[in-house]
């Protein structure tokens, strides 16, 4: 069983099954480390990856890579595209690898099972783009212990690493400054 298998299936076992998102999770997760210089193989600490889905190939880049939002070394950019950036922490060199696999209406009927078989199958440069890209990570978003803790004026709530916004010189979460999601 080649590298692609073993991390296909430890993605597949951290999602729940098996589907065309885990697929391309996977090869984007290899193909961003392959590129940093990392070995999805072995355990690292120098990756910070910015996903910009929430569906399915995020799990596989969160099996593959080991980052998480807990380990604070996993951001989530609400773009809805299969694309994510992969920096490596200790050299600031970053790749950002997108989809880019157009189906015709002959695919678009696919079960399940043959779309997973045809994007393990294809060609990377037919399915990924792969390019260097600048990105900055801020003190606030790097990993480790939270650098600043201030508690909301309005609500109490404790608001960690630089997120909350000043009104009248007096610290504010989020939620009270602009409305939270929930009611």
């Amino acid at each position: 069983m080649g590298d692609f298998e073993i991390l296909l299936k430890k993605a597949e076992k951290f999602h729940g099954h098996l589907c065309p998102g885990i697929v391309l999770g996977t090869r984007m997760s290899m193909a961003g480390m392959r590129e940093l210089g990392l070995n999805p193989m072995e355990k690292t600490r120098d990756l910070i990856v910015y996903v910009e889905i929430d569906r399915c190939a995020t799990d596989a880049i969160q099996a593959v890579t080991g980052c998480s939002l807990g380990h604070r070394s996993l951001k989530y950019m609400d773009y809805g595209k299969f694309a994510a950036t992969f920096v490596n922490s200790s050299t600031g060199k970053a790749v950002r690898v997108s989809v880019i696999e157009k189906r015709d209406e002959n695919q678009a009927n696919d079960d399940m099972k043959t779309t997973v078989k045809r994007l393990s199958a294809i060609p990377e440069s037919e399915i990924l783009s792969i390019n260097l890209v600048t990105l900055k990570v801020g003190e606030k978003d790097r990993s480790g212990f939270p650098t600043k803790r201030v508690n909301c004026s309005v609500c109490g709530e404790q608001v960690m690493d630089g997120r909350e916004l000043y009104r009248n010189g007096k610290p504010v979460c989020k939620a009270c400054a602009n409305g939270a999601y929930y009611t």
